[in-house]
């Protein structure tokens, strides 16, 4: 359970009672530790509303101010993870640590103390005081500081957080398991430096089109960006998942329809339906109807790898069709942004190039093709498989013309986050490779 809040004598001791008893998850412990069943179980509702509200609050405080600093909601699924990670103490069972560790796009911030020394409450407050040793200008923790429970607590695109605790036994001292998780995850590096954690201005300045609203409790300093609103008033079928912010379905393997109400025979080996209709989309390095036709590919190098794929910034300028045209004559596709995760990287990776220089000098913009374009005959943003876009990231306002800007960008003025844009002018772009053909690539193009 949460505990009280300590009294002010309490406090001014609390800094240097972590210092020398606190430790985390990264570090070595005690191999006797066992787990002790003595609270029973999950965080009640209180509990949980206190910690999201500290977490949303405290994400409102940053300094400087963040311009697309999303609210949390909670998640009883992540709530379930933080809890089963809390009760392995410290001496995880192989099954469930793997499980656990390996969980995609979840960032974790995790404490073991004393048992009594520290509420919940107050190990949250210390993750967010470790901003005192953290540079957003620089991107750096100051030297031997810690500063990684900060940067996922205030991680502009995590959306989601769950949390657990847990008393643990280690001969006669009782410690105590504090543990968060957050979706989508944050921390992530580029060349072995993580980028910053959130983008500086005005609250709410840079919220995409799918969190445009602007959430301000009566108890925070900024505006955190939400979900307007609107709910579609529909559903999708056979465990489809609904994007709210185009109110289209995206259907799982095997189906396909307007609600995921179709289900489709035809088998693809190496590939997925296309969207609404039972053809295969193939994925890169195969051809065919059921894509079971194997292609090879040239060598090249990469940019940017995430998550083993590989990411080419092109020095040229195109139109999106001669762009697209491009990479798939290299082996690759116009690249697909399908998680915040590759978003974030990919704004960060271009916000930092030190030119916009390229061979072809008569280019438009600082912009960058990704793979989606507007399918009028669909009324939607399709990627150039085929596939609608599940994941959004549209700078507010966008997309705002349709009917003539049919393609889509990553806008330098928008902290590349994205702009429909007529198809005939000319960007620069981005080629992405698949991680599982990489390895086929030879050493000669």
């Amino acid at each position: 359970m949460l505990h009280p809040e300590p009294s002010p004598g309490q406090g001014s001791l609390l800094p240097v009672l972590l210092a020398l008893l606190g430790t985390t998850w990264a570090e070595v412990w005690p191999p006797q530790l066992q787990e002790q069943a003595l609270l029973p179980g999950a965080l009640n509702r209180k509990e949980s509303f206190l910690l999201l509200s500290l977490h949303n609050r405290l994400r409102s405080q940053v300094q400087p101010p963040a311009a697309d600093m999303r609210r949390l909601d909670w998640s009883d699924s992540l709530a379930q993870l933080a809890q089963a990670r809390a009760s392995l103490c410290g001496t995880p069972a192989p099954s469930l640590a793997s499980a656990l560790w390996h969980t995609p796009q979840v960032g974790w911030n995790v404490q073991l103390l004393p048992e009594g020394s520290v509420s919940f409450v107050e190990v949250v407050s210390l993750w967010f005081a470790e901003g005192q040793q953290y540079s957003h200008a620089a991107g750096e923790c100051a030297h031997n500081a810690t500063c990684t429970h900060y940067t996922q607590l205030v991680w502009a695109t995590s959306s989601q957080l769950g949390c657990g605790q847990h008393l643990c036994s280690a001969g006669q001292a009782v410690m105590e398991a504090f543990v968060c998780a957050y979706s989508p995850g944050g921390n992530w590096e580029v060349n072995g430096k993580t980028i910053v954690p959130y983008k500086k201005g005005a609250s709410c300045s840079l919220c995409t089109a799918s969190v445009s609203g602007c959430f301000k409790a009566w108890d925070h300093a900024g505006g955190l960006c939400e979900v307007p609103r609107n709910p579609c008033r529909m559903s999708c079928w056979n465990h489809g998942r609904l994007n709210i912010s185009t109110c289209h379905c995206h259907c799982p393997p095997g189906y396909t329809g307007r609600y995921c109400q179709v289900r489709c025979s035809l088998q693809c080996v190496h590939g997925r339906f296309r969207e609404e209709e039972c053809s295969c989309v193939c994925d890169i390095g195969y051809t065919g109807a059921q894509c079971a036709t194997k292609v090879h590919f040239p060598f090249h190098t990469c940019d940017l790898r995430i998550d083993g794929d590989c990411f080419m910034v092109s020095s040229e300028a195109d139109t999106y069709y001669r762009a697209r045209m491009k990479c798939q004559r290299k082996g690759g596709v116009l690249a697909q942004i399908e998680t915040q995760k590759v978003q974030d990287i990919l704004a960060f990776y271009l916000g930092r190039l030190e030119t916009n220089e390229v061979t072809d000098s008569d280019f438009e913009t600082r912009n960058f093709w990704i793979g989606l374009t507007y399918k009028t005959a669909k009324d939607s943003f399709r990627w150039a498989t085929g596939e609608h876009q599940a994941f959004t990231s549209f700078a507010f306002g966008q997309p705002d013309n349709q009917g003539f800007g049919n393609c889509v960008e990553l806008q330098a003025s928008a902290a590349f986050n994205w702009n429909d844009q007529r198809c005939k002018t000319r960007n620069r772009y981005i080629c992405q490779f698949a991680q599982e053909h990489i390895s086929r690539w030879g050493l000669e193009p």
